[in-house]
């Protein structure tokens, strides 16, 4: 990736904290390095850059409404990478869906909840798999889906509490079934439906809908807990597998409660599903080492 690309984008996060009975929103300005790149038809994909490190990954024992399967915690470390700033939305997933077919067909129009910038919904893990082959022969560039690792890293930003935005979660932050609270959090609206992408706070890298919207895939097999999981970025995979095997999504979604929407929360579902709530953001590997975010 050529470096004169690079630019800074303008965004917003917010840090929630507990006065006294109530909840109260601390939102900054906010600048991150990342680069755009130009799909066609008016339609652009903002990437943005996740620095290199180490995270403990999974939950603490104590957290509220923690499942097995989110441990043991474990230490992960990670090179640097680019991250998709949003979820992949309606007009980016048209613009691709229109280029040369490699291995299967896209629909151009799948979502059932219809707008140029909200994310794609009913799709595969398939097809997302098809839209970062197109993606990937059309720039030149390494564009995967993020494994569990990497989206977990990415989603908290830094943060070691059950949301990157603190230690619960409102309906002013995210897109989740608001009937439902977390913790003491907040009650709010079921909106019943997506909303457009970046419609709330990024998280302290820059990355909006980390929690709520849609469900996103990531690159790696189903595991029931993290027991001999890798301690690296790589995907962790079961060899041979069928072509409707378990796949991992992350972050929750507009259906869901809050709960579902922790950094940590881990879900699944068969890669041939297509869902309403359901969607991807795509990750690109840094080729040339003298460029790494």
């Amino acid at each position: 990736m050529d470096s004169s690309r690079l630019q800074r984008f303008p965004t917003s996060t917010c840090l929630l904290r507990q006065v006294g009975g109530s909840w109260s929103m601390e939102p900054r300005p906010l600048q991150v390095e990342g680069y755009r790149e130009e799909l066609g038809e008016g339609a652009a994909l903002t990437m943005v850059k996740i620095p290199a490190g180490s995270f403990l990954m999974g939950s603490p024992e104590g957290e509220p409404e923690r499942f097995d399967d989110e441990g043991p915690q474990h230490e992960v470390t990670l090179g640097a990478f680019w991250m998709a700033q949003t979820p992949i939305t309606q007009a980016q997933w048209r613009a691709v869906a229109a280029w040369q077919q490699l291995e299967r067909d896209l629909k151009p129009d799948p979502a059932q909840f219809k707008g140029d910038n909200r994310p794609v919904e009913r799709v595969s893990w398939h097809d997302a798999q098809e839209f970062c082959r197109r993606l990937s022969q059309r720039t030149g560039q390494r564009y995967g889906l993020p494994s569990e690792a990497q989206w977990e890293y990415a989603c908290r930003a830094g943060s070691t509490t059950p949301f990157h935005f603190g230690a619960t979660l409102t309906p002013e932050l995210a897109n989740y079934d608001g009937n439902n609270c977390y913790a003491n959090g907040p009650k709010g609206p079921n909106r019943g439906q997506t909303t457009e992408v970046a419609s709330f706070p990024a998280n302290d890298w820059g990355l909006h809908d980390m929690h709520g919207n849609v469900w996103e895939w990531c690159e790696d097999h189903w595991h029931d807990s993290y027991n001999l999981a890798p301690g690296d970025d790589q995907p962790w995979l079961i060899a041979a597998a069928a072509a409707n095997e378990q796949k991992l999504l992350r972050g929750g979604s507009w259906i869901g409660d809050p709960g579902d929407c922790r950094s940590a929360y881990r879900s699944h579902d068969e890669a041939v599903s297509d869902d309403d709530d359901v969607g991807f953001r795509v990750v690109c590997l840094p080729q040339d080492p003298s460029l790494n975010p």
